[in-house]
């Protein structure tokens, strides 16, 4: 598949638009140490115009820190070894992130790109108000504004979250989960940003008023057509708001799929793993357990399929070789051996693998 920019796409996925707004590719990202901690693995990800990309993944699976490094805020010990990440403008001009620095750097964030940070508490100044901290943002940004002009816009900007413009006077503590939460993703909209990254943005919060803010997201995506990478670690959550997603497992991404593909039909046993973990939020009952063991430990050098020692349907192959992220004939994207027809013969109970033995070697060529 040719891109609007004329380079080749990851991953085959053939008829799903081709207006980018956002390519990583080949990222990988490693904390400095007396024993480095890969977090990051060569990961490939788009994101499309108006679109929400979903990524999820268990806690240390890497989500965050390549949150972190597709906005260019990683900070020391962090720092990302290899890969490019590219913002394309609505007339296909591309911008290669890491020439960005200074004044270049503080312009495109926040305009092209701003972040919707864990936890809201901690992202607001907790001895500010909410009118000051949204101002200094204006300040920082849109210079020429006068101070009746950002008051305005900062009202506006409320209640359009659904919240009273009266409470730019209110400090972070005075508001409850749900109003603070809803402050930060105005906070991110505020220089009205063509994608928003949102990191884990409703973890803390109770049921209801997590199914308000994802009911706002999409809304506001809705009216102002901003992109939105949506990190979490509740795939059925997933799995309500996202038109594509991508499964992390131990820094490096195993599934990349259609979401509705993805519901239907997971392919990776991790992922099977994370949806039994989790209810339906549609009310839908099923059976829910756990996945066993733990992630592995990123310091080391990991052989064979890293969730190989907790999977229930391990085999020879997977203690031995990583299995490359790659599409079967007629799916998508999995790092699975029990997807590879070369491994069809050994399969757990006489399964038969998704492609022919002459598809995967021609997969091998390209």
């Amino acid at each position: 598949m040719i891109t609007k920019t004329g380079t080749e796409a990851p991953h085959g996925f053939a008829g799903l638009g081709t207006d980018l707004v956002l390519r990583a590719s080949n990222v990988s990202v490693e904390y400095a140490g007396s024993r480095p901690t890969r977090a990051v693995r060569d990961v490939s990800l788009e994101l499309r115009r108006g679109e929400v990309l979903g990524i999820v993944g268990e806690s240390g699976c890497g989500k965050s820190t390549f949150a972190y490094a597709l906005t260019r805020m990683l900070r020391p010990p962090a720092r990302m070894t290899a890969g490019v990440v590219e913002y394309f403008s609505r007339d296909g001009e591309s911008v290669d992130l890491a020439t960005l620095d200074g004044d270049r750097l503080r312009e495109f964030r926040w305009n092209k790109v701003s972040m919707v940070f864990q936890s809201a508490m901690n992202a607001l100044n907790p001895v500010t108000s909410i009118g000051s901290q949204m101002d200094d943002i204006f300040r920082t940004h849109r210079p020429g504004m006068d101070k009746a002009a950002r008051r305005a816009r900062s009202g506006e900007l409320l209640e359009m979250v659904g919240i009273d413009p009266r409470r730019l006077r209110s400090f972070p503590h005075e508001l409850s989960g749900g109003m603070r939460q809803r402050v930060v993703i105005a906070m991110a909209l505020v220089l009205e940003p063509e994608v928003v990254v949102m990191d884990e943005p409703t973890t803390a919060l109770d049921v209801l008023v997590q199914r308000e803010i994802l009911d706002e997201i999409e809304r506001l995506r809705a009216e102002l057509g901003f992109s939105v990478i949506f990190i979490t670690h509740d795939l059925a959550l997933l799995l309500e708001i996202s038109d594509r997603l991508a499964v992390m497992y131990a820094g490096q991404v195993i599934e990349y799929a259609p979401a509705e593909q993805v519901a239907a039909s997971p392919l990776h046993p991790y992922t099977r793993g994370l949806l039994r973990s989790f209810p339906d939020l549609r009310g839908e009952r099923r059976e829910m357990h756990g996945i066993p063991g733990s992630p592995p430990d990123l310091r080391t050098t990991l052989a064979g399929c890293p969730f190989a020692p907790r999977c229930e349907s391990v085999f020879d192959p997977c203690h031995q070789i990583t299995p490359p992220l790659r599409a079967p004939a007629g799916a998508w994207p999995v790092a699975c051996h029990l997807h590879d027809p070369r491994y069809a013969g050994g399969l757990p109970g006489g399964a038969e693998g998704s492609t022919s033995t002459a598809e995967t070697a021609e997969e091998d060529r390209r």
